[in-house]
């Protein structure tokens, strides 16, 4: 179920039987993993290109993500 080997675990698992809801449960997660990544990316990005030339700590990149302006 984890969201980066999901598609190809479960391609692999459905010859042998795989319950409908794991099917389900594992493509959820893929896309609401896609989904969070891409907010979380477009924030650091929103603040980040102002910062041009700067270099970035990991401090920075958490506060960016929850900058509001």
């Amino acid at each position: 179920m984890i969201p980066l080997t999901s598609p190809i675990a479960m391609v692999m698992r459905l010859p042998f039987g795989v319950p409908l809801w794991q099917l389900f449960l594992s493509g959820a997660i893929l896309i609401g993993g896609f989904i969070l990544t891409t907010w979380i990316a477009g924030r650091i990005y929103r603040v980040g290109i102002l910062m041009y030339g700067k270099k970035v700590t990991y401090a920075e990149l958490s506060r960016w993500m929850f900058y509001k302006g």
